[in-house]
C-alpha cells in the first residue's frame, strides 16, 4: 500500500546545472498534495532560483492561471547539488503544469527545459543552451528553450528542439492547437577583419617571432618602450591562426554559452583573442567569483589571450596562469564544488622594459636607471617567464625606416605559411594527438644529432630548467616546420636559443 496521499499528484521535469561546460542532470520533482497552501522549493536553490516561484506565478496570473489553493512541493534532485540561474524558472512551470494536468506529464517528462520567465511569460535568454543541448541529446531527450536560442540548440544534431517565444505558445503547442517550427542552426560567427602585417613596417626580427609563435602556437612575450609596436604586433596575431576544427570549435562555443556570450547561438569557428585589463583580477582571468564563471584564460581557450603590461598585472592573478600555461585546464574551487573550465590558450604579453619604459635611452631614462629596470621585471616571477617560449625586444622603427621602407609581407601570406605548418603538425600527431607543437611532448620530436647537442650545451650555459629544454625543443620543431624540414637541425635550435635567452632576468 502506497504511504502517499491518495489526493497527491506528482510530475516531473528535466533540466540541468553547470559544472564547468559540463551538463549535470537536474530532475524538478512537483507534488501538489492537501495541506496548507504554500509554494515550497528545496534541493538547494541559490537566490535566483528561489526566486523563480515569484516568476512562475507572476506568469501563471497573465496568462489567467492560478496555483492550487494547495501544498505545491518542488525538488530539485539531487538535493546536494548547488542549483544556480534563472534557467530553472521554465522547468519549473512546466513541471507545475504538468502536476496540475495542464499539460502532459509523459511529454513533459520527455524534454530538458531552460529558459528565464519574464512576468508576463515571455521566455527570455538563458545561459548553457549549447552545452545543455548536447547533454539532453545524450539522454535521448527533447529540448525546450526560448525563442531566440534555439539555432543555438540545434547545433546539438539530431534532437527534438523547441523554442517558443512564450509559456503560453509552448502551452498551445502541446495541446495542439498551435504548430512551434523547429529551428535551424544559428550559422558560424562572422570572421571580423583584422589589422594586416602588411602595415608594420621594418621590426623583422618581432615579425620572425610573431609567425614561430603562430606556426607553433607558442607564448610569446614582447619588450619595448612606450610606442615601439607591440600591441600593434599583438593584434594581428589573430589573423595569422587557422580556422578551429570542428571538435575544438564545439568546445570553444560551449564555454562562451556557458559564460552567456554565445552571439546569437552561431558556433565559434575563429580562434577567440582576449585582452583584458591589467587591473584584472585573479578571478576575473582564471575564473571564479559567486558562481564559478569561467575567466579570460577559458573564454580565450583555443585562442590568444593578449596581457598587455604585464608587470603591472596583480601578482596573484599572473602566478594563477601558471597551472592553465602547464596543464591546459583551470579549477574553481568552491566549499561544495570544484568546477573545471578548458583553458588552453596562447598567451601573448607585452611589457616596457621598465616602469618609466625608457631603459636603456640615456636621454630619456630615468634616474633610477638601472636598478628601476630590475625591480620591474621582478614583479613577474621565474615560474611564470620560464613557461614563455619566445621574447623579443622589440625597437621602434626610425622615421626613415616610417618614411621609406616598403611594406612588409601581408597577413595572407604569411598565414598561408603558417597553414603549412599547422597542417605538418596535424598529419604528424594525429586526430587524437596534441594540436600543435606547443603541446607535443619532447620525445616525440626527432632532433639531428647535432642539434641535439647544442640543446645539451645550451641546456649547461644557459641553466635551462627541463622545462626550458622541452620549450627550446618544441620552438625549434615549430622553425623546421616553416622550413619544410623532415628533422630539426642545429640552425632550426640556434634560432630558438635566440630567442629564448632573450628572456628579462635570465643568463
Amino acid at each position: 500500500m502506497s504511504s502517499r496521499s491518495p489526493s497527491a499528484t506528482m510530475a516531473r521535469a528535466h533540466t540541468f546545472a553547470f559544472s564547468g561546460i559540463e551538463a549535470v542532470p537536474v530532475e524538478v520533482q512537483i507534488q501538489i498534495s492537501s495541506g496548507t497552501p504554500a509554494l515550497i522549493l528545496v534541493g538547494l536553490p541559490d537566490k535566483a532560483v528561489a526566486e523563480a516561484k515569484e516568476r512562475v506565478r507572476a506568469a501563471f496570473a497573465a496568462m489567467g492561471l492560478s496555483l492550487p489553493p494547495r501544498k505545491v512541493l518542488i525538488n530539485l534532485k539531487p538535493a546536494d547539488l548547488a542549483k544556480e540561474g534563472s534557467h530553472y524558472d521554465l522547468p519549473l512551470a512546466l513541471g507545475i503544469l504538468a502536476a496540475m494536468e495542464v499539460l502532459p506529464r509523459e511529454e513533459i517528462a520527455g524534454y530538458a527545459a531552460l529558459g528565464e520567465l519574464s512576468l508576463d511569460g515571455l521566455l527570455s535568454p538563458v545561459a548553457g543552451v549549447l552545452p545543455a543541448a548536447i547533454g539532453a541529446s545524450a539522454r535521448d531527450l527533447g529540448l525546450i528553450c526560448p525563442a531566440s536560442q534555439g539555432g543555438e540548440a540545434a547545433w546539438a544534431g539530431r534532437i527534438e528542439v523547441l523554442a517558443p517565444p512564450d509559456l503560453l505558445s509552448l502551452i498551445n503547442h502541446f495541446k495542439g492547437t498551435q504548430v512551434l517550427t523547429p529551428p535551424v542552426t544559428a550559422g558560424v560567427a562572422d570572421a571580423l577583419p583584422g589589422p594586416d602585417l602588411r602595415d608594420v613596417k621594418g621590426m623583422e626580427s618581432s615579425r620572425r617571432a610573431l609567425e614561430i609563435a603562430a606556426a607553433g602556437g607558442h607564448n610569446l612575450l614582447l619588450i619595448g618602450p612606450p610606442g615601439a609596436g607591440k600591441s600593434m604586433l599583438a593584434a594581428r596575431l589573430p589573423g595569422l591562426l587557422p580556422n578551429l576544427d570542428p571538435r575544438s570549435a564545439l568546445e570553444v562555443s560551449m564555454v562562451h554559452s556557458v559564460a552567456g556570450l554565445l552571439d546569437g547561438g552561431r558556433l565559434v569557428m575563429r580562434p577567440p583573442f582576449r585582452e583584458p585589463h591589467h587591473s584584472a583580477s585573479q578571478a576575473a582571468l582564471a575564473g571564479g567569483g559567486q558562481r564559478a564563471k569561467p575567466g579570460e584564460v577559458s573564454l580565450a581557450h583555443r585562442g590568444v589571450l593578449f596581457l598587455d603590461e604585464l608587470p603591472e598585472f596583480p601578482r596573484q592573478a599572473l602566478e594563477a596562469l601558471r597551472g592553465p600555461m602547464e596543464s591546459g585546464r583551470t579549477t574553481v574551487s568552491r566549499a561544495t564544488a570544484h568546477v573545471t573550465y578548458p583553458a588552453r590558450f596562447q598567451l601573448v604579453a607585452a611589457m616596457n622594459p621598465c616602469r618609466c619604459g625608457y631603459l636603456g635611452d640615456g636621454s630619456r631614462e630615468c634616474g633610477r636607471a638601472p636598478r628601476c629596470g630590475e625591480d620591474y621585471r621582478n614583479r613577474i616571477s621565474g615560474p611564470v617567464l620560464d613557461r614563455i617560449d619566445l621574447a623579443v625586444d622589440v625597437q621602434p622603427a626610425t622615421a626613415a625606416e616610417l618614411a621609406h621602407a616598403p611594406p612588409g609581407e601581408a597577413t595572407a601570406v604569411v598565414a598561408a605559411r603558417v597553414a603549412r605548418a599547422r597542417s605538418v603538425q596535424a598529419a604528424r600527431y594525429g586526430a587524437d594527438g596534441p594540436a600543435c607543437n606547443a603541446e607535443a611532448d619532447a620525445k616525440d620530436i626527432t632532433l639531428l644529432p647535432e642539434a641535439h647537442r647544442l640543446v645539451e650545451q645550451a641546456m649547461e650555459k644557459l641553466r635551462l630548467s627541463p622545462r626550458g629544454y622541452t620549450r627550446i625543443i618544441r620552438v625549434s620543431r615549430s622553425i623546421a616546420d616553416l622550413a619544410g624540414a623532415d628533422s630539426v637541425a642545429r640552425p632550426h635550435v640556434a634560432e630558438a636559443l635566440a630567442f629564448r635567452h632573450r628572456v628579462p632576468g635570465r643568463s
